[in-house]
């Protein structure tokens, strides 16, 4: 990943070179992120997000390590957990150290190029992570909908292709976007009102006119979102309908449990990213849609980890059986 850094900042570096070969105003080489404005509250905010942070890196880094090491969970819906873990964990590192470091030694400063790095890492993550949830719930949808065909319909060369397309899709979107972003020139305050490089602070300090990036930005965000959310809505409507038929009520609870933790992170991850893009640009706005921009950075990578293994019976079982043999090796 430090390689595919190094390669960003350098196209970026060249992009924003041949910009400023354009324009007679110098161009700023680094950027302020404001986070939170309030320097009275930046050590309550270390001590309450570095345990956070630290806890969602050993939770998902847990659930991958149990995924490979444990046959039984070599199953399609952990395979796509194991995907979701090693996500989250990048989607958490691309964000939580800068705000971190940030907190703890009060340097908000941050290299326009690594800014360009972070908002693609973030783009490309989070866009992904909307296909992962719509792959998981079609494997939910077949497991429970159509399970004499679920083996035949999500075999192992299946499941890589919707992994892989995935990922593909997450990246294209964003790649374009930022491809468009690193053209604009940035010749006025290089003050981000924000504790990451997301898209529109950035925008905002731009010179240029920027009607064509954010048409753009609008497109790829839907086409990032809708897709895999109409998926996922369509999947859990089946799979309730499919349910509420079951004659017997411990088959609907034993069938309702397999979903609701993966419905329990669908609902966290979408419903906290659609209340901040969907609410206006109003300076009043800003820092209440910074502090819900929390929920979907930070939350969402945390819950993934803690609902999949409280409340998973073969992922406990996984994690008390490898324990046991660590223990016994010592």
């Amino acid at each position: 990943m430090s390689m595919f850094f190094s390669i960003l900042s350098d196209f970026f570096q060249m992009s924003m070179k041949s910009n400023e070969e354009d324009g007679n105003q110098t161009e700023p080489t680094t950027f302020i992120l404001l986070d939170f404005n309030n320097e009275d509250l930046q050590v309550l905010f270390s001590v309450l997000f570095l345990p956070i942070y630290l806890v969602t890196m050993a939770g998902n880094i847990l659930i991958i390590l149990l995924v490979v090491n444990n046959q039984h969970l070599h199953t399609p819906m952990y395979f796509f957990l194991g995907n979701l873990s090693c996500l989250e964990t990048c989607y958490s590192s691309a964000i939580m150290p800068r705000m971190l470091v940030s907190f703890l030694t009060g340097d908000r400063t941050i290299s326009v190029h690594g800014c360009f790095a972070q908002l693609f890492f973030f783009g490309c993550l989070a866009g992904t992570e909307c296909y992962f949830l719509a792959v998981m719930s079609y494997d939910r949808y077949l497991a429970i909908c159509k399970p004499l065909h679920y083996v035949m319909l999500m075999n192992g060369r299946i499941c890589i292709m919707l992994i892989v397309g995935s990922w593909v899709s997450g990246s294209l979107g964003i790649s374009v976007l930022i491809y468009l972003v690193s053209q604009l020139r940035f010749c006025g305050p290089n003050h981000i009102n924000h504790f990451f490089c997301d898209f529109s602070p950035m925008v905002r300090l731009s010179c240029n006119e920027t009607d064509v990036v954010e048409k753009t930005a609008f497109i790829v965000s839907s086409l990032a979102t809708l897709p895999p959310l109409l998926i996922t809505v369509s999947s859990y409507v089946c799979i309730i309908k499919s349910i509420l038929r079951i004659p017997s009520t411990i088959g609907k609870q034993k069938a309702f449990s397999t979903c609701s933790s993966h419905l329990t992170v669908v609902a966290c991850f979408y419903g906290s990213l659609m209340i901040v893009y969907v609410l206006p640009n109003n300076i009043s706005l800003i820092d209440l849609k910074k502090l819900l921009s929390l929920l979907y950075t930070m939350l969402t990578p945390l819950v993934n980890p803690l609902v999949y293994s409280l409340r998973n019976k073969e992922v406990k079982d996984a994690a008390k059986k490898t324990f046991k043999l660590l223990l016994r090796a010592h």
